[in-house]
């Protein structure tokens, strides 16, 4: 069963299109493989499995009869539980809409399924997908699959748990401040935080808000390319959705980067980083220099991300879950309730500095990126920690201000409007995973693949599975 679950995606539907294996049988093995390790680790909280065995066999129906195959046929996909998923039960992690079930699907799940994927289930997320560690009242707690003792980061924590554990070969989940990147990190897996409207995001209550993305994960970057080529395309009721078809992420990955210009920077300028990630980071700084790359030891001026991000997600607290705390007094949680709080607080002169703030941000940012193709950094400023402690409260002796503030190293770069992505990049010496944070240029997802397509190569701490 093994060879089938931790195949790659890419391999999987080729194997299923030449008839080597059938969608049943891959469908089979991998609910076997959430039966067996699920229980433990808490990745998925919705299953249909049921019905995604008829689906299966739909599938392979309608592949015997000549019908036209989509680009993930055949593969089963979870979807993080903020995403509608008609008919399967959404419940955003909150109390308040336990029992929901949505009468209609986000638009990237409708792309999943209309490119032959089949949904199997949801996946765990804290409350609203508050905060970078993955538990809620639901469901409790999600755990990382390399140490079930630790934490698996958040808030696509399910998304990346069930990916690193060979339950689905593919799952999606959301970035506003390093949902995607924190547990791609902290389980060894690829998670893209791609450009602002390169997903286009339906529905949505802030249609030209650019804080908020969905995309992808996966193992590889190759199978992350094949998903986000389902997910991406232009769609005209978005009003930010980047012009283009999907499909170009399906070109070759291979580049040469000789001359290529890249700043590595370890701290962003001064943020505190646990000296055990520096040490896994600076261990592969060499790996892009031996692809050609020409390594500089440089930061980008990010002051004031810090202030827009606390500002700019505040203020889409109150917009997105205001109405539903006044309705439900103390039933969320209490750092949800802060952040709702914190909006209500804020006035017409803050919002209007941190939107010129961002304006100047993003230019500085892009002069930068005009000289550096890519900016290498850490995902995460610590390894993964307690399952039991909701949040980092201290790094390197420096104190957290509040329950994200550990996120910096994420959420500066989610205010650059900068497409960013986790590599799988090595271990502490306790074995946990450590990721690097790759930043492109605006809007050159497609580059971003292609460095890390190169860096997965020669460096291979991606192929370590969790011994489960």
């Amino acid at each position: 069963m093994s060879d089938i679950f931790f195949m790659p995606a890419t391999d999987m539907v080729a194997a299923i299109r030449a008839g080597q294996l059938s969608a049943r049988e891959v469908m089979t093995a991998h609910l076997a493989r959430i039966e067996q390790v699920n229980p433990q680790l808490n990745a998925i909280v919705t299953l249909h499995a049921e019905q995604a065995l008829q689906a299966a066999a739909q599938a392979d129906e309608d592949q015997a009869h000549g019908k036209p195959l989509g680009a993930l046929h055949g593969l089963p996909v979870a979807h993080k539980d903020l995403l509608l998923t008609r008919g399967m039960r959404t419940t955003f992690g909150s109390k308040v809409h336990e029992r929901f079930i949505p009468a209609k699907s986000a638009l990237v799940v409708e792309r999943q399924q209309q490119a032959g994927a089949i949904s199997i289930g949801k996946t765990n997320t804290p409350e609203f997908g508050a905060g970078s560690q993955t538990f809620n009242a639901v469901f409790g707690a999600t755990r990382n699959p390399y140490d079930p003792s630790l934490t698996c980061g958040g808030s696509s924590g399910g998304s990346a748990v069930a990916l690193a554990s060979g339950m689905v070969p593919l799952a999606d989940g959301t970035d506003m401040g390093g949902s995607l990147r924190c547990p791609a990190n902290f389980c060894n897996v690829v998670g893209l935080r791609p450009s602002a409207g390169r997903v286009p995001q339906l529905p949505a209550q802030d249609a030209w808000s650019t804080m908020s993305v969905s995309g992808p994960m996966a193992r590889n970057v190759q199978d992350l390319a094949l998903y986000l080529s389902v997910m991406a395309g232009f769609d005209a009721r978005d009003p930010i959705a980047i012009e283009g078809d999907g499909a170009q992420f399906r070109a070759p990955l291979a580049r040469d980067f000789k001359g290529v210009r890249v700043a590595w920077s370890p701290d962003l300028g001064g943020i505190p980083v646990d000296p055990r990630v520096t040490a896994v980071l600076q261990a592969q700084r060499q790996l892009f220099e031996d692809l050609g790359c020409v390594v500089e030891d440089v930061t980008p001026d990010l002051r004031d991300a810090t202030e827009i991000f606390m500002t700019l997600r505040a203020l889409d607290f109150e917009l997105r879950l205001g109405p539903l705390m006044d309705a439900h007094p103390g039933v969320l949680k209490d750092t949800v309730v802060w952040n709702i709080e914190e909006g209500r607080k804020l006035t017409g002169p803050q919002i209007a500095r941190a939107y010129k703030l961002r304006t100047q941000l993003f230019e500085r940012m892009h002069r930068f990126m005009e000289k550096y193709e890519f900016l290498l950094c850490p995902v995460n400023q610590v390894p993964p920690f307690a399952i039991d402690q909701p949040y980092i409260t201290e790094i390197d002796g420096v104190q957290m201000e509040n329950y994200i503030d550990w996120m910096r190293s994420c959420f500066s770069i989610t205010v650059t409007s900068h497409p960013a992505m986790s590599l799988p990049c090595g271990f502490t010496d306790e074995g946990l995973p450590v990721g690097l944070q790759v930043v492109g240029r605006h809007r050159d997802d497609f580059g971003l693949l292609q460095l890390g397509y190169a860096f997965e190569q020669v460096n291979g701490a991606g192929r370590r599975r969790p011994g489960l």
